[in-house]
């Protein structure tokens, strides 16, 4: 049991009748914090400095009954609801203005059985949270690039990271979840339980009730890798891609190599006048055996003058929070996301063009290599359709004055238009912003109809529809 906080009135004083408010932190474990509260501008913020929304009322849940409890509150008052993992995507759905918002932070145990290689883990749990509970065994399974990400919003999107092409997504390797859907009901979800929530589950984000847990399946990985960058000057951008792409085309499953252009951070391998300046980055990762893997990277690594290349052996939970200090939170974010089927030379020369004027210093093209085990699933075996993506680019746009929104928003859509005559059309959820209501059937594909009809059939009323939401329709 826990008391309601207290403090001095605020801009955003709570609505909610002091009563109710005090029944519902008694039934809880965790606590519930209203605007007047000291603390309720941090527990509100979210990783995106963009999004500042104000909920009128938080139950930060310590555990599965706590959020039965706050989905039971929501629903009989007919509240609008956000549901926060890590509050770490870049359309800020964690949060809502003037709602309830049910924040999930708290539940980070990750419980790993070594022997039959299964990993529980809570919905607060970030990735780093799973990567050292799982790497303690030697084991791990595909997640994505930044550790600070929550991984039940990287699960519910699909996922991918560095063991992808090896290992599949994210959602491959989810054995069953733990769920309370908008009427208060519990289930487990899994091929043999409730197995069409299951299948909705593994790619259709956050519509159809809250995860309180995962299980997942785990594979030996580490404790080292094999894993670094190669750093180019931007003057052989093009001619390096070019190579690149002979080199990522032709690559084994196990090899795993994107690229990112930016302005250089001060990295202790780069010498002082290359910080601050126009860089190409090729960061490769080898999955399995080390030995066998250097012959693979060889290729790679002989390509073009590289003025830094610290490919070797690093602790697998290192080079997971490799790029943390790159996605710190509290800048302005807005990303545009595209899928390509393959990287033309069009594709290859615009990328260059517009890497060659970022709107600002933190602004970066990443290109992440897909295909291998990912797009040897049947496009319906999951919610998640993209199949066909060969390559992804995500297009971080990253500032932090106001003043730079509309260069920046406007650049990055400029690219993103250029960009769209070499994609497929479809989209990664989990990177979509606030503004693309326009792309959500792409972001599903030819899965839509059955996740709408699923979606009628879980949650008729839209209750969870602070994502990127999929439509109740009962005929699909």
């Amino acid at each position: 049991m826990t008391e309601r906080k207290t403090g001095a009135m605020g801009e955003h004083a709570s609505a909610f009748d002091d009563t109710e408010v005090d029944g519902l932190a008694a039934r809880l474990e965790g606590e519930v914090f209203s605007p007047e509260d000291p603390e309720y501008d941090d527990v509100r913020t979210v990783w995106n400095g963009m999004i500042d929304r104000h909920p009128g009322l938080i139950a930060r849940c310590a555990s599965a009954n706590d959020v039965f409890e706050a989905v039971r509150f929501a629903r009989d008052r007919g509240l609008e609801v956000a549901v926060r993992g890590a509050g770490h995507h870049i359309a800020g759905n964690a949060v809502c203005e003037g709602g309830f918002l049910i924040d999930l932070s708290p539940m980070k145990t990750v419980q790993v059985d070594p022997k039959a290689r299964t990993a529980r883990v809570a919905a607060g749990a970030t990735l780093a949270d799973m990567d050292g509970a799982t790497q303690r065994h030697g084991l791990a399974t595909p997640l994505g690039v930044n550790s600070t990400t929550g991984v039940a919003g990287l699960t519910l999107g699909g996922g991918f990271g560095w063991l992808s092409r090896m290992h599949g997504l994210t959602v491959d390797n989810l054995a069953a979840a733990e769920v309370i859907t908008a009427d208060g009901e519990r289930l487990r979800a899994s091929e043999d339980e409730n197995p069409d929530l299951f299948w909705a589950l593994r790619g259709g984000s956050g519509n159809f009730g809250v995860v309180t847990s995962f299980k997942y399946r785990l594979h030996d990985v580490g404790p080292e890798v094999l894993s670094g960058l190669i750093v180019h000057p931007f003057d052989d951008a093009r001619e390096v891609l070019e190579r690149y792409r002979e080199f990522a085309d032709d690559a084994p499953d196990r090899v795993n190599p994107w690229f990112v252009l930016r302005k250089a951070p001060p990295l202790p391998f780069l010498s002082e006048e290359v910080h601050g300046r126009m860089i190409l980055i090729l960061p490769v990762f080898v999955a399995g055996d080390m030995e066998s893997g250097k012959p693979l990277v060889k290729p790679l690594r002989a390509i073009g003058k590289p003025i830094a290349d610290v490919v070797g052996p690093h602790p697998y939970t290192g080079w997971q929070q490799a790029f943390d200090p790159l996605l710190t939170p509290g800048a302005r974010n807005y990303w545009k996301s595209h899928n390509f089927p393959a990287l033309e030379d069009g594709a290859l020369d615009a990328i260059v063009n517009y890497a060659g004027r970022l709107p600002s210093d933190q602004t970066e093209i990443f290109v992440a290599r897909m295909g291998g085990a990912m797009n040897r699933k049947p496009v319906d075996a999951t919610a998640y359709p993209h199949r066909d993506a060969e390559y992804l680019m995500n297009v971080h746009t990253r500032w932090e004055d106001t003043g730079e929104d509309d260069d920046c928003v406007g650049w990055a859509r400029e690219f993103f238009d250029t960009m769209a005559g070499y994609a497929t059309g479809g989209v990664y959820v989990n990177f979509m912003p606030t503004d693309e209501t326009e792309r959500v059937k792409a972001a599903y594909g030819p899965n839509y109809d059955r996740l709408a009809e699923l979606k009628h059939r879980f949650d008729p009323d839209n209750f969870f529809h602070l994502n990127q939401n999929i439509a109740p329709n009962a005929n699909g």
